[in-house]
């Protein structure tokens, strides 16, 4: 770093922050602890990790890049979350806390057989992988910028200190430093906005420059489902926060270590509702920003050489923050940031990776260790949390070579297998008509939709084949194919069962 007052404040937060987590160590011996925290944590913390891991690097470097190189069109994701927290407290979270379990897919196989847990559990350990991918990358495209490390080499030093302290602390540890981590971002995103709006050319000509933009458009509020308007926005953000609060291990476990059912409901109030006004100042970082290199217009070639520098030149917008802060920031401030970005992908990633450990002791080895043999289940919750960091790690270096918009990236991604588990989740809890064999035909037509969607947008697709709507409706179609042919199939079995001679 350009200061060593900000690499002193950077590596205090790690070792506080990592030294933190394992201090947590005494209190995760049980597989009850490491998963739940044994159900004693406050709503206010549970709610405050939730926020965090909203808040990841997807949001630290994405919604800015989104901001600065469009308007705030993706800010109509971040206005749907109440909509998904009321849902979720009135039905959702009853739901789980009183079903006893803390996976989220073992009721799917009470309702439809084996191979629907089966199948949800692998989209969700898809999605982690992602996610994790996705969030690494963004730290470390940060990271590079301020301090010039090989943008490898920080995603492998990143993957190895959340895994060491996810393994050593369990859920408690992922709980109690996001709530640190949270509040470390927040500080961050306003610092950011403080320097812009109080430095030269200053607050208002930033902001005049924008808007004469119209950059801070929600985005085409036409009826148009081809390109990424006003209601494709809302539509994606309404499936994919069903999906995060009503199928997503990650928010289907924090209601079960909260110490009660209100306290579980309000740690969702608390995470939704926080995360809007944040997530909005990061995407007036990105509009400040578009002023600010609009005044410095020298500077942009700078941004796209540091894109190109690490194979990412598609992506450009995504390095306007990091230049500032490599470039703008005053002795502190920068380090600050960094921790700032570090406790973005941090409070996402710990959370998967405590996850998907959960998930595969409960689901894939739920028969290892039955009984009272806590050694045995405790080994597969160790080995597990390490293999899939090891595989989140490794799947960030592969998405260092993708050159499209971190948050973009991510968006595809969760997109596909999103929209695999939830239609099959909502089939199950809103038709009582459904059977199993409802189920296997609208999960085999809706992957098949699904995956027709996602790759019939290459360039080297026919246009006779590709598809016409924007991506994001990706989820919404192939949720709906799944829940409208399960429930069909469901119905027409329903009537031939009532009239088995119709002549």
């Amino acid at each position: 770093m350009k200061s060593p007052i900000d690499s002193l404040v950077l590596f205090v937060y790690l070792i506080a922050v990592v030294g933190f987590g394992c201090w947590f160590a005494k209190r995760s011996k049980t597989t009850g602890e490491f998963m739940a925290a044994g159900g004693r944590l406050p709503g206010w913390a549970v709610g405050l990790s939730l926020f965090g891991t909203f808040l990841s690097s997807n949001t630290f470097i994405g919604n800015p890049g989104k901001a600065f190189d469009g308007n705030w069109n993706f800010f109509v994701f971040s206005l749907t979350l109440p909509i998904g927290a009321w849902i979720a407290s009135k039905w959702f979270v009853p739901f789980y806390r009183n079903s006893g379990e803390i996976s989220a897919y073992h009721h799917l196989e009470h309702r439809f057989g084996p191979w629907a847990r089966i199948y949800t559990v692998i989209c969700y350990l898809f999605t982690q992988v992602s996610r994790s991918g996705t969030i690494m990358l963004g730290v470390s495209i940060g990271m590079h910028a301020v301090t010039g490390w090989d943008i490898r080499l920080i995603i492998l030093a990143t993957g190895i200190l959340v895994t060491l302290y996810t393994l050593v602390g369990g859920i408690e540890a992922v709980i109690w430093t996001d709530v640190i981590q949270s509040l470390v971002l927040s500080l961050g995103a306003i610092a950011v906005i403080a320097v812009l709006l109080l430095g030269d050319p200053g607050g208002s000509t930033l902001l005049e420059t924008a808007a004469a933009d119209d950059k801070f458009s929600l985005g085409s509020f036409a009826f148009d489902f081809t390109q990424s308007s006003f209601w494709v926005v809302l539509l994606f953000g309404i499936f994919i926060n069903l999906t995060n609060f009503g199928i997503d291990q990650n928010y289907i476990q924090r209601y079960h270590t909260a110490n009660s059912e209100s306290a579980a409901k309000r740690s969702l109030w608390l995470g939704a509702i926080t995360y809007v006004p944040v997530s909005a100042m990061f995407f007036l970082i990105g509009t400040l920003l578009f002023g600010f290199y609009h005044a410095h217009e020298s500077e942009m070639s700078a941004i796209q050489t540091m894109a190109d520098d690490v194979g990412k030149a598609g992506a450009y917008s995504d390095f306007a923050l990091p230049h500032f802060m490599a470039n703008h920031l005053p002795a502190g401030i920068g380090g600050l940031l960094v921790a700032a970005l570090f406790a973005a992908a941090m409070s996402t990633i710990d959370t998967s990776l405590n996850s998907s450990a959960t998930i595969t002791l409960k689901d894939i080895f739920r028969h290892i260790g039955d009984g009272e043999n806590e050694k045995a289940k405790m080994r597969v919750l160790h080995w597990s949390t390490v293999i899939w960091g090891v595989i989140g790690t490794s799947v960030a270096i592969i998405l260092t070579y993708d050159s499209r918009n971190i948050l973009q990236i991510w968006w595809d991604l969760s997109g596909v297998f999103a929209g695999a588990m939830l239609g099959l989740f909502l089939l199950g809890i809103l038709s009582k008509k459904a059977d199993n064999l409802a189920a296997i035909v609208g999960v085999i037509i809706g992957v098949f939709t699904i995956f027709w969607m996602s790759f019939a947008k290459a360039d080297w697709m026919p246009e006779s084949f590709r598809f016409p709507l924007a991506s994001g409706m990706v989820t919404v179609i192939g949720t709906l194919t799944i829940f409208l042919v399960g429930l069909g199939v469901a119905s027409l079995r329903s009537r031939v069962s009532r009239n088995p001679n119709p002549n």
